[in-house]
Parts: structure tokens; C-alpha cells; sequence
């Protein structure tokens, strides 16, 4: 991505955040970029386009994100690392995780699919670690990350480090 498309995505994620995406002109973008509204047009073809942009670098993180938990070989270290994972998104990341939390709901832009790496790490270690229901249990976790996520996003977690030790040892991780 070029200087002047990171200023472009970085802009629109702010605004989208704050005001919602269908709130946002492309002009607003444009202004609070520095860069002409033309600019955005040659780069992301329109506003649905440019929120594509945002979607999938959401996702690239996400996958990013992931990927040592879908690398990991040791059952206990998956859910460890599972459940650190909402509590190891720097602050800083909060306004783009947000927006992402807001898109979801806002335009209905769910893609289960994009969970299913991590479903099935989360499935496979909790096999392997003797559950009665592994799929289940898997599925309850990530369910419980993710309200607990949208919650730390929030700021509505309170005790943070002693949830999640709470967590670890309820998992024996």
C-alpha cells in the first residue's frame, strides 16, 4: 500500500469508527486525509471499495493474529494461547478493532468462515486433551472470546489479569 492510500485507509477508519459508515462521505475521507476525493476513487473505485479494504486488512490481521495458535502442536498451549489472545491487542489497536466489532453489526458483514482455522486448532486440542465434546467446547470458547473481546474493547472487563488467570485455570492451561 502506498503513503498516500495508508493515509487514505487510516482516515476512513477513523471516520467509520466515529461516525459511522454510512455517516461518512468520501469527500469527509478525502479532507481528513489530505489527498483529493479523485484520489480515493483511482485507488479503491468508491466507498464500498474502500471499505472492502478495510474489511480485508481486518481479516489479514486477524489471520496474522491467529497464526500462532494455528501453528502450535501442543494442546494446551492452543487454548493458552486462545484465551490470551484478546488480552494481547495493544490499546493502541482499539479504534480499528472496534470499527471492525462495528462493521459486523452495522452492515451485517459476518464471514464465519474466517474462524474456522482457529475452530478447528481450538477442536483438535481439546480432543486430544480428553473432552467429552471438543467441537463444543471449541465453539463455547470462541464465542466467550469473542463478547469477552468486544467487552475489553469497552472497557467493560474489569480485574483483566485475574480473568484471565481465572480462565487458565479453569482450562488447566
Amino acid at each position: 500500500m502506498t503513503e498516500k492510500q495508508d493515509k487514505i485507509v487510516k482516515a476512513a477508519l477513523d471516520l467509520f469508527a466515529q461516525e459511522g459508515y454510512h455517516a461518512t462521505s468520501t469527500s469527509k475521507v478525502a479532507r481528513q486525509a489530505g489527498v483529493s476525493e479523485g484520489l480515493i476513487f483511482r485507488h479503491f473505485e468508491n466507498k464500498e471499495g474502500l471499505l472492502r479494504a478495510i474489511i480485508q486488512l481486518g481479516e489479514a490481521q486477524l489471520q496474522s493474529l491467529y497464526a500462532t495458535i494455528i501453528l502450535e502442536t501442543e494442546p494446551k498451549k492452543v487454548v493458552r494461547k486462545a484465551i490470551e489472545l484478546p488480552f494481547s491487542v495493544p490499546e493502541s489497536d482499539y479504534g480499528f478493532w472496534r470499527l471492525q466489532y462495528k462493521l459486523k453489526w452495522e452492515l451485517q458483514n459476518y464471514n464465519p468462515g474466517k474462524m474456522e482455522p482457529l475452530r478447528a486448532a481450538l477442536s483438535d486440542a481439546f480432543e486430544k486433551l480428553n473432552y467429552a465434546s471438543p467441537k463444543m467446547e471449541a465453539e463455547f470458547l470462541i464465542h466467550f472470546l469473542d463478547g469477552l473481546g468486544s467487552g475489553l474493547l469497552k472497557g467493560e472487563v474489569l480485574e483483566k489479569d485475574k480473568l484471565r488467570e481465572h480462565l487458565f485455570m479453569t482450562y488447566e492451561v
